[in-house]
């Protein structure tokens, strides 16, 4: 059955995102500060559906209430939103294409390129994921492209060693080495007939990778080495977890929903794909397996 409503959830969460983009660019395009970022001491710890007036005499509702700075947690959640969808695009669509290609080619030639591709996701794979990300992000800087960068140079081994493996195993296959007879190129082999038969592989990777990189950010936001200045959901769940003793419960609680949330509808879509689009899988429905 198709997950309309994990569709739905991963439109509004896009929705949410783009709408975050564009309210940003607005507030630089006026050289203003974003209503996100906008302190209003009077106006903290405002529970969910609160009204109140500012000392500007503007009057403002918080559907999901206030924080230490008379912030909208609403607004920020939606910032919240466009860093980690940005993120999580950014950072998978680094690692599962690199681990992808690089697994066909290992898998295909094998000897030589196969031992040093080997070798290589050995390498990577060896050195703790959270100390190669801190490296990277210390060496490009504090900010989203140094988190981005360092999620993929340690997420495409998984892909990589999953792609080699199929690729060995279907090379020896009868269409693979009728295309071989044929006289295919090698290109050819790769992409029109290797790559279909492991696309489902990357999907699920893909929807792995993910809602992955998304919790990393938000954990690197945490120790201050994610977005800078910017309303990330680690910031926010740092900023919620030291007031949760004065009884400021619902900053961390719609920041840990939202986590939740865009993390559980990425994996069901992307164990929908992987079930409508394996090969295996549609043969043994159609009774050829």
């Amino acid at each position: 059955m198709f997950p309309r409503f994990t569709v739905l959830a991963l439109c509004a969460y896009l929705l949410a995102a783009l709408f975050g983009e564009a309210t940003r660019w607005r507030a630089e395009a006026r050289d203003e500060t974003p209503e996100y970022n906008r302190v209003r001491l009077e106006l903290r710890y405002l529970p969910p559906l609160s009204r109140a007036t500012a000392a500007d005499g503007t009057e403002h509702f918080f559907l999901l209430g206030s924080d230490n700075l008379g912030r909208s947690v609403a607004l920020r959640l939606v910032q919240g939103a466009r860093i980690a969808v940005r993120v999580g695009l950014v950072a998978s669509l680094l690692a599962v294409p690199f681990g992808t290609l690089l697994g066909l080619v290992a898998g295909w030639f094998g000897g030589k390129i196969d031992a040093v591709a080997t070798w290589l996701s050995a390498t990577v794979a060896a050195v703790p994921s959270a100390i190669l990300i801190l490296a990277v992000s210390l060496v490009a800087g504090k900010g989203l492209a140094g988190v981005c960068l360092g999620i993929a140079l340690t997420t495409w081994v998984g892909v990589y060693r999953t792609v080699r493996g199929e690729t060995v195993k279907h090379r020896s296959r009868g269409y693979v080495l009728a295309a071989v007879a044929l006289g295919c190129s090698t290109p050819r082999i790769l992409f029109r007939h290797l790559l279909p038969n492991v696309a489902h592989l990357v999907i699920v990777a893909f929807s792995l990778r993910f809602p992955a990189a998304v919790g990393t950010e938000v954990f690197m936001s945490f120790l201050g080495l994610g977005a800078q200045n910017e309303p990330s959901w680690g910031v926010m769940i740092d900023n919620a977890r030291v007031r949760l003793w004065q009884g400021v419960w619902w900053e961390g609680l719609f920041v840990t929903l939202a986590v939740f949330g865009l993390v559980l509808s990425a994996n069901r879509l992307g164990d929908w794909l992987r079930d409508r689009l394996d090969p295996t899988r549609a043969a043994a429905k159609s009774g050829f397996l």
